[in-house]
């Protein structure tokens, strides 16, 4: 593999780092989290993949390698969480607006009885 592979796995990995360090369950960020932060994480895993090549990897590339599988090894076990915080967030959301329509509605016919 060409040493500019070295460099793009070295950035796909610190991009990973820093996306394992956001998704933290302590960090809470989960109402941030939108669609373009996933497809930007899975931008990054298929440039990963399109770097495969078949010859004698150099040591400093078996050492992104064996990063890349710990990245990717920590980013699966924390999905179950996320997972599951996003769906939280999700009820949480849908209860505020089943509350926010409800107010509407006696709003709307409270202004309607004066």
């Amino acid at each position: 593999m060409p040493a500019d592979s070295v460099e793009m796995l070295r950035a796909i990995n610190a991009h990973l780092r820093g996306v394992l360090i956001w998704l933290r369950p302590e960090r809470k960020h989960c109402t941030a989290v939108t669609p373009q932060d996933f497809m930007a994480i899975l931008e990054q895993l298929m440039r990963a993949a399109a770097l495969r090549d078949s010859s004698r990897p150099s040591r400093e590339l078996e050492k992104e390698i064996l990063e890349y599988r710990d990245n990717l090894k920590e980013l699966k076990r924390m999905l179950p969480d996320l997972q599951g915080r996003l769906l939280a967030e999700r009820a949480r959301l849908e209860t505020t607006r089943s509350h926010l329509a409800a107010a509407a509605i006696w709003a709307k016919a409270r202004k309607s009885t004066f």
